[in-house]
């Protein structure tokens, strides 16, 4: 009937199909994630000195 190759290549197929739908949203989710992350390794770069402690905001 089916072999192991087979059955890969078309779950890989459904998957896809299925998933068509979801991909913009998931592709803006990452993209909102990328963004926050970056914003907050910017923020937290900033508040260290160059010797790499902490600043305190007074």
């Amino acid at each position: 009937m089916f072999g192991l190759s087979e059955f890969a290549i078309l779950l890989v197929v459904v998957i896809a199909v299925l998933a068509a739908r979801k991909l913009p949203e998931l592709a803006r989710s990452a993209g909102k994630s990328a963004r926050i992350l970056k914003a907050e390794a910017r923020a937290a770069k900033e508040g260290e000195s160059p010797d790499g402690e902490r600043r305190h905001p007074n």
